[in-house]
C-alpha cells in the first residue's frame, strides 16, 4: 500500500512501463543502460522502481530488470551487447528447409487438432517460426532466481508481465510479489491480474506473436503476445499503486499533421501487404499509450480544478467518499514518458534499401522482401523494424535509447527526486 508523509500527499511510488516492439526493444534496452549505468555515476541517483511492468519484449525485460534490482554494475551495458551479439538467423530459426517443411508443419496441425480435442495439451501450438533459440536467450539472459530474492529484500516490490490469453481474448497480467494482496479489475474489463510466481513460460508467453512464434501453455490455458491487448501496461502499474510512471515507449510520436506530400506516398504503397500490415502495427501498439496518457492526465486535471474550486483537502473528501462506497481512491499521478525522437521504420528502411551499409538479410527477411517488395514504400519498413533482429539494427537502435534519455536527465533527476 502507498504511504503517506506528513503533509498528507503519498509517498513516490514508481513504477516502470516497458512496451512490446520486437526488435525495437533495443531502443529501450538502450533507455534502460543510460538508467542503470550512466546516471548514478552522472548524479549520485540510484535509480529504484517499486512496481516494473511489462509486455512482449518488454516483459522479457522487465523479468531482467527485476533480476538485477539490487544493483549490478554494468547491467545496463549487459543488456545492449545481448542485443548487440544477436543474429537474425539465431533467433528467427529459419532456412531454406524450413520453406521445404512449411506444407508437412501445416498438414501437422490437423494432429494438433485431434491432439486437443482429445484432451491433450502440448506445451506449444503452431508457429511458421521455431522459438528454440529466442528460449535459450531468455534463459541464459536472465538470472531468474534472483528475482524472488529481491522481491523478498525488498530491491523490487511487483513484477507484472502481460499476456494475451487466447481462448477469452482477455489481457492477463502475471504478477508476482511478496505482498498477497493484488488489486483486481471488474468483471466486466478484460483484464484480469494473476498472481503466480514469475517463470521463463511467462516471458515467453508474453512474446508469443502470433502466427510467427507458437503459442504457449501456462498451466492448462494458452497464451500469445501480450501486445495484443496492452502492448504498454501502464494500467496495471497504474491499479498497483505507482504514483510515478516513467514510460519507455517503442513507437516514434505521431506528428499532428502529415504532409499531404507523404500522405499521398504512404497511401500508394498500401498496395505492399507487408507496408499497411506495418502501419495497422505501428497503430495498435501507439493508439492504447496515447488513450492511456490521455487519460491519466484527465484525472489529474479534474484533482487540480477540484482543489482550486474547492480547497486543498478536495482529494482528501474524495477518497473519503470512495472508502465509504467502497470504491477505489484515485491519486495525482506524474508520468514521464520516453519515445524513439527519429522513426524506428524509416531507420529500417534506410538500412534495407543500403543507404547506411550493406545489410545481410537473413532467409526469413528475403523471404519478406521478394515477397512484398516494391519501389513506392521503399523508405519506411515498419514490419521489418519489429522483425529485424540483426545488430545492424539494434545497435543504432540501443544508441537512440542512450541519447534520448541522456536528453532528458533532469527530468529524470525529478521523478527519482523525493
Amino acid at each position: 500500500m502507498t504511504s503517506a508523509s506528513s503533509s498528507g500527499v503519498p509517498a513516490p511510488r514508481r513504477a516502470i512501463v516497458l512496451s512490446g516492439g520486437g526488435a525495437r526493444g533495443a531502443y529501450e534496452a538502450g533507455v534502460l543502460r543510460f538508467l542503470l549505468d550512466d546516471l548514478p555515476k552522472r548524479t549520485g541517483i540510484e535509480p529504484r522502481f517499486d512496481i516494473v511492468c511489462g509486455t512482449s519484449v518488454g516483459a522479457i525485460h522487465a523479468c531482467y530488470l527485476a533480476a538485477v534490482a539490487e544493483g549490478v554494475e554494468g547491467a545496463g551495458q549487459r543488456l545492449v551487447d545481448i542485443w548487440r551479439e544477436l543474429k537474425v538467423e539465431e533467433v528467427f530459426n529459419f532456412s531454406p528447409g524450413s520453406v521445404i517443411n512449411l506444407p508437412r508443419r501445416l498438414l501437422g496441425v490437423r494432429r494438433l487438432a485431434e491432439q486437443l480435442r482429445a484432451g491433450q495439451r502440448p506445451d506449444r501450438l503452431f508457429g511458421l517460426l521455431d522459438t528454440g533459440p529466442l528460449e535459450r536467450l531468455v534463459l541464459d539472459a536472465i538470472p531468474w532466481r534472483n528475482i524472488r530474492r529481491n522481491l523478498r529484500d525488498g530491491a523490487v516490490e511487483a513484477v507484472c508481465v502481460a499476456a494475451t490469453q487466447i481462448a477469452t481474448g482477455r489481457a492477463v497480467v502475471f504478477v508476482e510479489q511478496i505482498s498477497d494482496e493484488i488489486p483486481g479489475w471488474s468483471a466486466e474489463t478484460n483484464i484480469r491480474m494473476q498472481p503466480i510466481r514469475l517463470m521463463p513460460v511467462h516471458a515467453l508467453a508474453s512474446a508469443a506473436i502470433p502466427l510467427l512464434f507458437p503459442a504457449v501453455r501456462v498451466g492448462s490455458r494458452y497464451y500469445a503476445d501480450g501486445g495484443l491487448r496492452l502492448n504498454t501496461p501502464l494500467a496495471p502499474a497504474v491499479r498497483m499503486g505507482a504514483n510515478r510512471v516513467l514510460v519507455i515507449g517503442l513507437s516514434h510520436g505521431v506528428r499532428p499533421t502529415v504532409s499531404e506530400a507523404l500522405a499521398q506516398q504512404r497511401t500508394a504503397g498500401f498496395g505492399n501487404p507487408m507496408f499497411l500490415f506495418g502501419k495497422v502495427l505501428n497503430a495498435l501498439m501507439l493508439s492504447p499509450l496515447d488513450a492511456d496518457l490521455a487519460r491519466l492526465h484527465f484525472i489529474n486535471e479534474i484533482i487540480e480544478n477540484g482543489e482550486e474550486a474547492f480547497g486543498s483537502d478536495f482529494l482528501v473528501k474524495l477518497n473519503d467518499t470512495a472508502s465509504r462506497r467502497a470504491t477505489r481512491p484515485i491519486q495525482r499521478i506524474v508520468d514521464l514518458t520516453i519515445r524513439p525522437s527519429s522513426d524506428l521504420g524509416l531507420l529500417a528502411g534506410s538500412l534495407v534499401s543500403g543507404e547506411h551499409g550493406s545489410l545481410e538479410l537473413g532467409t526469413f527477411h528475403k523471404l519478406f522482401m521478394r515477397a512484398f517488395s516494391s519501389e513506392a514504400n521503399s523508405q519506411e519498413a515498419d514490419l521489418l523494424s519489429y522483425l529485424l533482429f540483426d545488430e545492424n539494427f539494434t545497435a543504432p537502435l540501443a544508441e537512440l535509447g542512450h541519447a534520448d534519455a541522456l536528453a532528458r536527465e533532469e527530468e529524470l533527476i525529478a521523478f527519482f527526486t523525493d
